[in-house]
């Protein structure tokens, strides 16, 4: 949707993106951590194919928030900003 509005609407504003990686949230904690804090099958499987060897955390989307709201990004559009650690370059995505 990004590059389509990007598209559409590029004479008024700028439209980009971000794409969480995996983080631990209320929602998935049980797939991806135990009881104990370790990791279930599912969450080592993720962190084996994380460059940064971690889930990220919600801070973590804060900087691509400011910047692409800041006169910093003026001239970008169209863009989809992953922040996942670097999952996308090991996965092919």
């Amino acid at each position: 949707l990004a590059v389509h509005f990007a598209q559409e609407y590029n004479k008024y504003l700028r439209v980009n993106a971000i794409a969480p990686g995996f983080f631990l949230t209320a929602q998935n904690r049980f797939l991806l951590t135990n009881e104990d804090g370790s990791l279930t099958p599912r969450g080592k499987t993720i962190i084996a194919h994380t460059p940064m060897d971690k889930f990220g955390d919600p801070e973590d989307l804060i900087g691509a928030c400011v910047w692409l709201a800041s006169d910093a990004s003026k001239f970008v559009t169209g863009i989809i900003v992953p922040i996942d650690g670097g999952f996308s370059a090991f996965s092919g995505v």
